[in-house]
């Protein structure tokens, strides 16, 4: 029988899927799906919003930027199916959280164990930049989708949009003040003081891994700093302030 977090994450999906309330992404996801890439002209593109995937009961959640144009608006599960993916989930594999080191399409048997994975924009931007509205907009899906993951420990950041939308999170949820005294870096990390770790990671873009700014042992790195704090006991009650570290 589900738990109500699943049932959330069920209802959740179903919502974030059937979303238009974003024109500009909505014309662009479904125009993509119709222009296709040459290499894909086989495939039936999902080009709408894309929910997150994972297991619920996840201690660990990586929030990303949106889904690629032609990767996850593709395949309909985040991270899956581009250059992006292939470089994540590898590690992901590497580290325990994955069960196979490929993510080509949601029918593939990938399973995430202790991990999930959303964005903050559901749907895919014009040149990866959605406007501050638009994630804005996705805002609210972001706050219940993290609600619902009652055994939330750790949240591994990619990129700084995604860092600022889960201190946005936390602001609405009175966890912290303000963004005061947070700066983006790849390995910093931060003790919230509801308890929960907040990991910061470059994202895994072409862009930052064929030109070396992210390597596979910074990020693999971030990973197993995430797999050692959760089953580290210090955990088990509120944590105190804690500055940056790389």
């Amino acid at each position: 029988m589900p738990t109500s977090g699943q049932t959330a994450l069920l209802q959740l999906h179903r919502e974030v899927v059937a979303c238009t309330q974003c024109p500009r992404l909505i014309s662009f996801c479904r125009k993509i799906g119709q222009e296709k890439r040459r290499a894909y002209l086989d495939w039936v593109y999902w080009a709408k919003p894309v929910p997150g995937w994972g297991d619920p009961s996840a201690r660990v959640l990586i929030l990303g930027l949106a889904p690629g144009a032609h990767g996850s608006n593709r395949t309909g599960r985040p991270f899956t199916g581009d250059g992006s993916g292939h470089f994540l989930y590898r590690l992901l594999h590497m580290t325990g959280f994955a069960s196979q080191p490929t993510s080509l399409h949601r029918e593939d048997g990938l399973k995430l164990h202790d991990l999930y994975i959303t964005a903050a924009v559901r749907c895919a931007p014009p040149g990866n930049k959605p406007t501050p509205q638009e994630i804005s907009s996705c805002a609210t899906f972001l706050d219940r989708e993290i609600g619902a993951l009652t055994n939330l420990k750790v949240v591994i950041v990619l990129g700084k949009i995604a860092f600022d939308a889960f201190l946005n999170h936390a602001k609405r949820r009175k966890v912290i003040a303000s963004k005061a005294g947070f700066s983006f870096s790849h390995g910093a990390r931060y003790s919230l003081p509801d308890g929960r770790i907040l990991l910061c990671s470059y994202h895994p873009s072409l862009q930052n891994t064929n030109t070396g700014k992210l390597t596979e042992k910074m990020m693999l790195d971030v990973f197993r700093m995430a797999s050692k704090l959760i089953t580290s006991r210090s955990l088990k009650t509120p944590l105190a302030w804690a500055s940056p570290q790389s």
